[in-house]
């Protein structure tokens, strides 16, 4: 059974940072390409990064390039987001994803989500 169970969310500053973890299991991991994408209410669901298997290739949403840093540990079963520089329209529900936008195969497993919102 796959399973994908983010963390690392919360609340954080505009110009703050935040690491946002995904732990797989259930399938060959490093065999699939991994993904990012978030939700905000009321509005459809954007992709934030994709990864291949050997880490080998990796696509960012214009928005986030060069802010955000996406990567995985294969001896862990890991896939991470690096959150640097958040600017308030970056508060969303953060899902870990089997496959990506960007990927030949397809998408096929979704986390529960991990909340990124802003505070003080």
């Amino acid at each position: 059974q796959v399973r994908l169970v983010e963390s690392g969310g919360g609340l954080a500053q505009p110009g703050g940072s935040l690491t946002l973890t995904c732990v797989a299991s259930g399938f060959a991991f490093n065999m699939y390409q991994m993904g990012w994408a978030r939700q905000i209410p009321g509005k459809g669901l954007e992709w934030v990064s994709g990864i291949s298997g050997d880490s080998s290739d990796i696509w960012y949403a214009d928005s986030v390039k060069g802010r955000f840093t996406i990567s995985r540990d294969n001896a862990q079963n890991t896939l991470h987001l690096q959150l640097n520089r958040l600017r308030q329209e970056d508060a969303a529900l953060y899902y870990c994803t089997k496959g990506n936008r960007w990927s030949y195969r397809e998408v096929d497993s979704w986390g529960q989500g991990t909340q990124v919102a802003f505070g003080s």
